[in-house]
């Protein structure tokens, strides 16, 4: 995700003014920077990766007080930790663009044929049931194969991907550097969404990977977030404090 994650870099450096950090929390399940400005963005804390022992973030100390654009640096560092901090910051400095894009679920933005084919990396259980009654075939590829039945692995993705209509990539390929080859095999599908809540509201960045559509969410109350953070909580317990928000990258 090298080339990504430079591309994020120096557009926030050049495009977005410098904030301190007011806050960050790094919980079991997601990843907070609260902005002094009161902007608040989350990224996705991966548990394999973490540093053993009862320090988790390794990084330079303390991180509260520090401007942001330090924090940009960790994009695409190979410590996912320091990732997550990173977007979580990226996704915090664009967190005033809630007035571009369409509110609401991705599936209704999206035109949807039944007789496409959608590859999904990663597991999103709330959209899984809606697509498996809209399309011909759902193909879902998963690091961890045993949440549901009939998952392929998560390495296959670059074999069938190219076989897709629809491309649905999670946003936390952001965070572990695996985006660019699924975006690379993606190119021939007719979209390709970036969904969930680590994903960045930055359609400049996105354009030249093929991206089609960027699915993610503003917050709008950073103290439920973060209390839902530090209780260990995801996606399912953001929505009280959250709006998902759909902002077309461009139509192929």
């Amino acid at each position: 995700m090298l080339m990504i994650a430079d591309n994020i870099r120096n557009f926030l450096k050049e495009h977005y003014q410098e904030i301190l950090v007011k806050e960050v929390r790094i919980g079991l399940g997601y990843t907070g920077v609260l902005l002094e400005n009161g902007n608040a963005g989350v990224a996705y804390t991966f548990k394999p990766g973490l540093f053993e022992g009862c320090s988790v973030f390794m990084g330079d100390r303390p991180l509260a007080g520090k401007p942001s654009h330090k924090f940009l640096d960790y994009i695409g560092s190979s410590v996912v930790v320091e990732s997550a901090v990173g977007i979580a910051t990226a996704n915090a400095l664009v967190n005033q663009r809630q007035d571009l894009g369409s509110e609401g679920d991705v599936l209704d933005i999206l035109k949807i044929k039944p007789t496409d084919r959608i590859g999904m990396v990663g597991f999103f259980g709330p959209l899984v049931p809606l697509l498996k009654g809209m399309v011909q075939e759902l193909l879902i590829f998963e690091q961890a194969t045993s949440l549901a039945e009939g998952l392929f692995p998560a390495e296959k993705a670059l074999e069938l991907l190219p076989t897709c209509d629809i491309a649905f990539i999670t946003s936390t390929t952001l965070i572990n550097g695996t985006l660019e080859p699924l975006l690379t095999a993606s190119q021939n599908c007719r979209e390709v969404v970036l969904v969930g809540a680590s994903t960045l509201l930055l359609p400049e960045v996105f354009e030249p990977f093929g991206v089609t559509l960027l699915s993610g969410v503003i917050i709008t109350n950073p103290v439920g977030i973060f209390q839902v953070i530090s209780e260990g909580g995801g996606m399912r317990f953001f929505k009280p404090y959250i709006k998902k928000l759909n902002l077309r990258v461009k139509e192929k």
